[in-house]
């Protein structure tokens, strides 16, 4: 397989690219990332502890999850409580583009509160 990306971490890829800041200085303040196994997308902002501005941490925002058996994308959202929750208002897709919308609109506030 090689460096081939998949068109799902392709699409993933692309849109964290569009959240990050363009200005270096920005970006060591508050970057974007992703990690990505071929089921499970997660999404995390990258920012510097408060007390510790020398060490990076990161906060997972969103998880879309990849159901094989229904051909199916399930989207989820982290709670305060640190626990991930599935987003009841538009839960699932067959599209991935439809959950990345969900996410940019983030109607409620549950991604970028």
């Amino acid at each position: 397989m090689g460096t081939a990306i998949d068109i799902n971490e392709s699409t993933i890829k692309k849109y964290v690219e569009s959240l990050r800041p363009e200005d270096k200085t920005t970006r060591e303040q508050l970057d974007f990332g992703y990690s990505y196994d071929g089921k499970v997308a997660i999404l995390y902002e990258i920012r510097p502890f408060w007390d510790n501005p020398e060490e990076l941490q990161t906060i997972e925002f969103a998880k879309i999850r990849f159901y094989k058996s229904r051909k199916e994308w399930n989207l989820y959202w982290m709670r305060a409580s640190g626990k991930w929750e599935l987003y009841e208002p538009f839960p699932k897709s067959t599209h991935l583009d439809q959950m990345i919308n969900v996410i940019k609109e983030d109607k409620y506030g549950c991604f970028f509160g």
